[in-house]
């Protein structure tokens, strides 16, 4: 009579590791797991012993059946039988038996192994710079043993938590509050989670956030401010009487920076007095304001400047307090106006005599 038992064992390797099979022989027939080394306890009426990967023979006894450099008999002794599989590959998943003959009583052992890969991100989208209200497409391919797990996520002060658990992300209409780098990761536990980041422009038109106006006795230094927050930065013009003003003009400096431009008026005169008009503009379109460059005398700007501190001082306060801007208290009168610039109203300050 020929009776068989199969004993079904499984075990976790990672790629690139050595795989252990062997068996142990002492006194009867018992199966036991001591990962990743299953272990078959038989007696000494044991004639033939082979391990077998599906239906092919890799060893008989210490003959080697299979042409494959990376399985090799590590112990055929009375006491144990294993080999060892180098260089462990996914190719190498799969069921292992080890059949061993007594006297006309067979037994096989079964063990699966399964072959487990570190995540690895194998295509992701590249930068892009986009103009702000389109959408925007995002990609991260990744593989792995067990399958990863892949979220996006935004690099950002004010974001919290994932922005997408998906290999796709799409962000419609697009701000530019939402520009930045978005970082996608893949984890299946096999390894630390692989990270990679895509970097996203948002491109729009200029606002002026900040103009200036000021006061400035007769002789003295005075400067007047444009701050325009705009991507690509803005390019800043200066007018006066709707003619520009150029680096150059005697007495007079201009100091261009990417989102701040000063007009600065090194010995001020009666004749520098009046409206000037600042413009900033990039490729998607251009904006402008009007900022006031008026007379006072020393004790007055000694003045306004101690007002302005204190004022400065009680805005901030309020910012933090309320989360709102507070207005500035100075010489002068400050009124709001609103422009329509690209199909939407933006808000910006004058301030006049």
């Amino acid at each position: 009579v020929f009776r068989s038992t199969e004993s079904l064992r499984t075990w976790k390797s990672e790629i690139a590791n050595v795989l252990r099979l062997q068996f142990c022989k002492t006194s009867d027939a018992e199966f036991q797991k001591v990962p990743p080394r299953p272990k078959c306890t038989i007696d000494n009426r044991v004639t033939r012993v082979a391990w077998l990967n599906r239906s092919t023979i890799l060893y008989a006894g210490n003959d080697k059946w299979c042409l494959d450099p990376r399985v090799v008999l590590l112990s055929n002794t009375q006491t144990q039988y294993s080999i060892e599989i180098q260089n462990v590959d996914v190719y190498d998943e799969g069921p292992y038996t080890c059949s061993v003959q007594t006297d006309n009583h067979p037994k096989t052992s079964r063990v699966h192994l399964i072959v487990q890969v570190s995540p690895k991100i194998v295509e992701i989208s590249s930068d892009i710079s986009i103009n702000e209200g389109n959408n925007v497409s995002l990609t991260c391919i990744a593989t792995g043993r067990p399958e990863p797990t892949v979220t996006w996520r935004h690099i950002s002060p004010k974001a919290v938590g994932f922005v997408s658990e998906d290999e796709y992300l799409e962000i419609q209409g697009i701000t530019r509050e939402q520009s930045g780098d978005y970082e996608c990761s893949a984890s299946n536990d096999v390894a630390a989670p692989v990270v990679r980041r895509v970097k996203v422009t948002v491109n729009y038109p200029p606002y002026i956030s900040e103009a200036k106006g000021t006061g400035v006795p007769v002789g003295q230094t005075g400067t007047l401010q444009c701050e325009a927050s705009a991507v690509p930065s803005a390019e800043f013009q200066w007018y006066k009487d709707d003619k520009r003003l150029v680096e150059g003009k005697k007495g007079v400096k201009v100091e261009n920076r990417p989102f701040l431009s000063k007009l600065i008026f090194l010995n001020v005169s009666e004749h520098d007095y009046g409206n000037y008009t600042c413009v900033a503009s990039n490729k998607l379109g251009h904006t402008n304001a009007s900022i006031t460059l008026f007379g006072e005398t020393e004790a007055q700007a000694g003045q306004r400047k101690r007002e302005g501190r204190v004022e400065e001082g009680g805005r901030r306060e309020g910012q933090r307090g309320r989360g709102r801007e507070s207005g500035v208290v100075r010489q002068g009168w400050v009124r709001r106006a609103r422009k329509e610039e690209g199909g939407g109203e933006r808000e910006r300050e004058t301030a006049h005599v």
